[in-house]
């Protein structure tokens, strides 16, 4: 257990910090799972930058890792493509 008062100060913010990053985190893998379980391509089309937003927040704020982020930006854009060839 931390002695310092600087210590706690630090487990306390961290605790904090990792709640807010969970929140984001399970916010934008909801989104995605929304955005892959749409059939229509307007839908998906109209819904694909809002996705995209949220994963590079991740990417900036450090939760993501910035090739995870591009990753996941890809294979969402090639999907919602897909949906109009369809």
């Amino acid at each position: 257990m931390a002695h310092h008062k600087s210590a706690k100060k630090r487990i306390r913010q961290d605790a904090k910090k990792r709640l807010h990053n969970r929140y984001y985190k399970k916010s934008t893998r909801t989104a995605i799972k929304k955005l892959r379980d749409l059939e229509e391509y307007g839908e998906a089309f109209k819904y694909l930058p809002k996705v995209i937003s949220m994963v590079d927040k991740l990417a900036k704020r450090n939760i993501w890792h910035k090739n995870k982020a591009n990753n996941v930006k890809s294979k969402l854009t090639k999907f919602v493509k897909g949906l109009e060839a369809a």
